[in-house]
């Protein structure tokens, strides 16, 4: 955690905070993507709640000397989870893809994130999308603001 960042004291487990904080929020990392391999259930009243069957996705490496892989994923519906964690938010924080995602055919729902960074739904087009481990696919900002300073 750092203090040099406004939201920075928030959010912990960033993978370099230099490249991640911004002035319009602090984007997030990917840590793992699953495919739903069963279905979860939602009722009414909660006694039936169940989650989905999750499996995860391996990564492929380029070249064997690299330290991280890519997962490549092709069209379709998956599941992913931020390497970065939330504590003590004191207002709610808007959860949005990063343009770098939504510029190459993946999205992410925008949510009012105000206790923890859930599981969240990754659509990729039909063309596919490789993602690199640990890349920013997200970007954590205030509600109603503009830039941070």
């Amino acid at each position: 955690m750092s203090a040099e960042h406004p939201l920075a004291e928030y959010v912990d487990n960033l993978v370099y905070e230099p490249v991640q904080a911004h002035k319009y929020g602090i984007d997030l990392t990917v840590s793992a993507i699953y495919e739903v391999a069963a279905p979860g259930r939602i009722d009414f009243g909660g006694d039936e709640l169940e989650d989905a069957d999750l499996e995860p996705i391996p990564t492929e490496l380029r070249d064997p000397d690299d330290e991280y892989g890519w997962w490549v994923l092709e069209g379709g519906q998956y599941v992913f989870q931020h390497n970065e964690f939330l504590t003590e938010l004191e207002e709610p924080l808007l959860l949005q893809p990063a343009n770098e995602l939504l510029a190459r055919g993946g999205s992410h729902p925008t949510v009012q994130v105000a206790s923890h960074l859930p599981l969240m739904p990754l659509t990729v087009a039909g063309g596919g999308l490789e993602i690199k481990e640990n890349a920013r696919v997200s970007t954590l900002a205030p509600i109603g603001a503009g830039r941070l300073e």
